[in-house]
């Protein structure tokens, strides 16, 4: 019998796991569904919290473990490092506009100092606090969103929880399927606005030109989908999809030890900061 020939060329498959390749930063090898639950707890505590150390506390936590752990570009990076603090400047001030007074006045000696005043009304440097610490909040609660949003495929999430906890493979797969529909449709609108350049079609400028642009677009896109999802069916009915409790993996998605150590570490920080906190009187 001869020997099967073994080839050293490697090819990249574009449907793998990005976990499965060598990552160089460690959350893109956690598995999904830790790089979720470990934040998680924290999202839900941060929304019963009121002043500004906790929300700061993580908002700080959260860009570390992504400048740290992340595989970002140059853009991704300036945008944390730069967006964040200036997106909750600027939205602190306007929510500081619609505080309550009475939480003004709880806000102790700032409550008086006058930042600017247009008339007979005045900005306190109380309410722009109490607005920064509800700022704060939301941007706490993103950044800790983007630690799983930013090292997670949609494909590598399905199969986490299909695999992991156990969601049927009929869910799972075919949420996928529709997943792939988004960058397929785009793919569609720039054959559909391409073919309305080719032939000279001239919808002038404006509102009332848009409209009519989106019009002549979704008519062709609505056509399209419901082609492509008639395909998809068809190819799921012939594979028997759903007819087998079960379904043989191509990928498979593993609970490590790095993942129960992760969720346990992230756990104990977010325990320490409500802690250190509390014992301070900082909230």
């Amino acid at each position: 019998m001869t020997a099967p020939l073994v080839s050293d060329t490697t090819v990249r498959d574009p449907y793998a796991a990005a976990s499965a390749a060598p990552a160089a930063r460690f959350l893109h090898g956690l598995n999904p569904i830790a790089k979720i639950a470990a934040p998680l707890p924290a999202i839900v505590a941060l929304l019963f919290t009121r002043g500004l150390a906790i929300p700061l506390a993580f908002t700080v936590l959260g860009l570390l473990l992504l400048l740290i752990g992340a595989r970002l570009s140059g853009r991704v990076v300036a945008m944390l490092l730069i967006a964040t603090p200036v997106g909750v400047a600027l939205l602190g001030l306007s929510l500081g506009l619609w505080v309550d007074p009475a939480r003004v006045d709880a806000a102790g000696p700032a409550a008086s100092v006058v930042l600017f005043e247009v008339g007979g009304w005045t900005f306190t440097l109380g309410a722009y606090l109490v607005g920064v610490a509800t700022a704060l909040r939301i941007a706490a609660i993103l950044v800790l969103s983007l630690i799983a949003g930013l090292t997670t495929t949609g494909p590598e999430l399905v199969r986490a929880l299909v695999q992991n906890l156990r969601v049927p493979y009929r869910i799972g797969y075919t949420a996928l399927a529709a997943l792939r529909f988004v960058p397929r449709f785009g793919h569609e609108l720039e054959i559909i606005r391409a073919a309305h350049r080719v032939r000279g079609a001239d919808h002038g400028r404006g509102p009332i030109a848009a409209l009519r642009r989106v019009t002549g677009y979704a008519i062709p896109l609505l056509a399209s989908a419901i082609r492509h999802a008639e395909r998809v069916a068809l190819a799921m009915d012939a594979r028997a999809f759903g007819a087998h409790p079960t379904r043989t993996e191509r990928t498979v998605s593993r609970w490590r030890v790095r993942d129960t150590a992760f969720v346990v570490a992230f756990q104990l920080a977010s325990a320490a900061i409500f802690v250190v906190a509390l014992v301070s009187g900082a909230r």
